[in-house]
């Protein structure tokens, strides 16, 4: 599913195509940890749903992981 964010960084728009159900994202909604709501996404995908961030972003202001 195409998912657009406004990174909370930057203030910039992404969209993003995300592996992820509506039924997922009305659990996540209604309270559920994300991690659980959506166990299939990786941490960078759960953090651009939260956030808008994307791991570039992310990447850029943190640095890589070593």
């Amino acid at each position: 599913m195409k998912i657009t964010k406004t990174s909370t960084f930057s203030g910039v728009s992404h969209t993003l195509d995300i592996p992820v159900t509506e039924e997922q994202l009305q659990k996540w909604s209604n309270g559920m940890l994300i991690q659980k709501a959506m166990p299939n996404l990786n941490p960078d995908q759960r953090e651009f749903l939260m956030t808008g961030i994307t791991a570039e972003e992310w990447a850029e202001t943190f640095g890589e992981d070593e």
